[in-house]
């Protein structure tokens, strides 16, 4: 019995082991230009870190170790990943622009505009660390979640490679300055205290849940009709819900 109980124990930190093993595999992926497989392996690491949780209160087998494991694991895959997704974006800007990048040649700005990307996982490692000491975020967030983060940012190599999609608007989506200015924004919404809801329901009444509900009908929606090219839109359409609701709040 006390063997069983002792591997049950185990299994949320198995399941947060496979979430980093998705997040590496996905840099590794990453590093050899297999940019919509690298998208795929993120998101199944944000299955794997929904399912982890899940499964430590199911099985009340929750840990420090558990805990510690899971912000490193949450680190790569939502923290130092998605840095390197948009550092590719940018690098694939300035080469559509043709800017060039030898060290000699590329301004001043265009560096910094370069290794900006690095500011996401400085944001993540401070809203990872934010959470794990912060007891009142279970049915709302303090800023952006790192997973939607992540999956943001690695879904735009949906749209950007995707021959389905016209040639001006992939030109739109990697201009620098647009993708410096999302950094930017993004690395804000990580660090912010604006509340950002959670899909955790405390009962299922509509009135109780009504944001939940409205943003799950609208990302339901955009699946059917736009599939998985539809993911990007939902992040987005998650963070306009949080943000208006939290202004609406705050001024009346």
């Amino acid at each position: 019995m006390d063997s069983k109980k002792s591997i049950v124990k185990h299994i949320p930190n198995l399941i947060t082991s496979l979430n980093l093993v998705c997040g590496i595999l996905s840099i590794i992926m990453l590093i050899e230009g297999k940019i919509i497989p690298a998208f795929y392996l993120i998101l199944l690491a944000a299955v794997f870190d929904f399912l982890d949780g899940l499964s430590a209160r199911i099985l009340d087998a929750y840990s420090d170790m558990g805990k510690q494991l899971d912000s490193l694991a949450d680190m790569v895959s939502f923290g130092i990943a998605p840095t390197l997704f948009m550092f590719y974006y940018i690098n694939c800007s300035f080469i559509l622009q043709q800017t060039g990048f030898a060290i000699e040649t590329t301004a001043w700005y265009e560096t910094i505009i370069q290794y900006s990307a690095i500011l996401i996982a400085v944001a993540s490692g401070f809203r990872l660390a934010k959470f794990n000491i912060d007891p009142n975020q279970s049915f709302t967030f303090s800023g952006l979640p790192t997973p939607a983060n992540a999956i943001l940012i690695a879904s735009a190599g949906l749209v950007i490679f995707s021959p389905d999609f016209p040639e001006s608007l992939r030109q739109f989506i990697l201009n620098p300055y647009l993708l410096f200015t999302s950094t930017l924004v993004l690395s804000f919404l990580l660090v912010c205290k604006i509340p950002m809801f959670s899909l955790k329901f405390k009962d299922y009444k509509f009135a109780n849940n009504i944001t939940r509900y409205v943003f799950l009908l609208i990302s339901f929606a955009l699946l059917i009709i736009f599939k998985v090219i539809a993911i990007p839109a939902i992040i987005i359409v998650y963070i306009f819900i949080s943000v208006a609701g939290w202004i609406w709040e705050t001024s009346f």
